[in-house]
């Protein structure tokens, strides 16, 4: 090896298995390693420290392989300051920069720790000039412009990783992060105090809907929950909004009847004729402003002030004049709702998931509910690694969380 970096990582080391990781990936990426200094935890909530030093064959492996470790929390001793590339082409980013974690990150200027603004997975970190000195935010490819100035290292740049929890015991029954055999009132419970945690620290709640919310009949429960104050921000897609108006327009979901579970004659036409209505009345909101659209989700989003983002994609019919058709408008727009979200929960939609997913910080927890287990476990295999994953029927949780939240609904039923 013919470059070298010293790098120390903290915490619980081995019953975690994270350095275990870390080894893998130095060598996965064709490296060598040393351990210069290994200081095992006496007890069992002692974190270990290891020193170790790292070599690849030249100095842009080095730097990648410092990167990927980073991610795991081992940082370098000396971090020095990191490099800094001008961009020269918008929309492409300096060769060698560094890819960001949505872990807390912070970068070394002048002698001093920036805290880097809105952590983001798979972005670059661009240095701006504000007053009272400089300041580091992530920043996707598709928004770099031209004579930003770009890290382009892994010197001078600090991950700090989450927090693994030491357990006692190695073995239980129903243990996983995923499982459909958990008890459903507690998981309720433990949802529920997620968000009255985020409200009495003053944040928001933000919810990742699919149209499973309305298929299943959870609408009226998802209202109550609005109308609680524990929806202040939607993402979804053209469905959820399309078959929640098809819903109070029609009574129907996909032409399905919500109150006997079974199709109507013309029912199928429903959701396109519910687009239709709003696309004549100008947008979601002028639909409820001219009473058109008086009940479901969308309705009580527009009447108790609250935000939602409605991203589309190439299935759509349509869509909803609300809609974002341009997804990278459509990221731009989600990304501008993050600032103040104090928890996140999601339901019934994989693809919504994954992508709100790729842009929280790994500081705003999230609770994923589905009836699929892989829609969890995707999301968690993407980097989202504060994802809490509750496999159940989306309806039937949603019920008993607005029973749990919302006493004039608990009241009704």
């Amino acid at each position: 090896m013919q470059v070298t970096e010293t790098v120390e990582i903290t915490g619980h080391l081995m019953d975690s298995g994270l350095l275990s990781r870390v080894l893998d990936d130095i060598r996965g990426y064709g490296g060598e390693y040393t351990l210069d200094k290994f200081d095992l935890g006496y007890d069992k909530d002692d974190p270990s420290t290891v020193r170790m030093t790292v070599g690849a064959e030249d100095e842009e492996a080095l730097q990648r392989l410092l990167m990927r470790i980073q991610t795991k929390g081992a940082n370098l001793v000396n971090p020095g300051e990191p490099e800094i590339s001008e961009v020269i082409q918008d929309g492409v980013f300096p060769d060698g920069f560094y890819s960001t974690t949505n872990l807390p990150t912070s970068v070394r200027l002048g002698g001093h720790w920036v805290q880097v603004q809105n952590p983001e997975m798979d972005c670059g970190l661009v240095i701006e000039e504000a007053e009272g000195g400089s300041t580091v935010r992530t920043i996707p490819m598709s928004d770099v412009k031209a004579g930003m100035r770009i890290i382009s290292s892994a010197q001078g740049v600090k991950v700090t990783p989450p927090i693994v929890a030491n357990t006692e015991e190695a073995f239980g029954f129903m243990d996983s992060d995923v499982s459909s055999e958990k008890p459903q009132r507690v998981l309720v419970m433990q949802v529920a105090d997620g968000m009255r945690e985020a409200k009495a620290n003053g944040q928001k709640v933000l919810w990742v809907g699919g149209p499973g919310i309305v298929h299943t009949g959870a609408a009226p429960a998802m209202v109550a929950l609005v109308e609680a104050g524990f929806v202040d921000i939607l993402f979804a897609g053209n469905a959820l909004a399309t078959h929640d108006i098809e819903s109070s327009l029609y009574g129907t979901s996909l032409g399905v009847d919500l109150a006997r579970g079974r199709g109507v004659e013309h029912g199928h036409e429903h959701h396109i004729r519910a687009i239709n209505t709003i696309r004549k009345a100008g947008s979601i909101a002028a639909a409820v402003e001219q009473g058109v659209l008086t009940s479901g989700v969308m309705h009580s989003l527009v009447k108790n002030g609250k935000t939602f983002v409605l991203v589309g994609s190439v299935r759509d019919d349509g869509p909803l004049p609300d809609v974002y058709t341009d997804v990278l408008a459509g990221q731009r727009a989600m990304r501008a709702e993050l600032p103040g979200v104090g928890y996140c929960l999601m339901a019934a939609t994989m693809l919504h998931s994954v992508a709100t997913g790729n842009i929280l910080p790994a500081s705003i927890p999230l609770t994923c509910i589905d009836i699929n287990p892989a829609t969890v476990t995707k999301l968690a295999d993407r980097g989202s690694s504060q994802a809490r994953g509750i496999v159940t029927d989306v309806g039937l949780f949603i019920e008993h969380l607005a029973r749990e939240l919302a006493p004039d609904y608990a009241s009704t039923k």
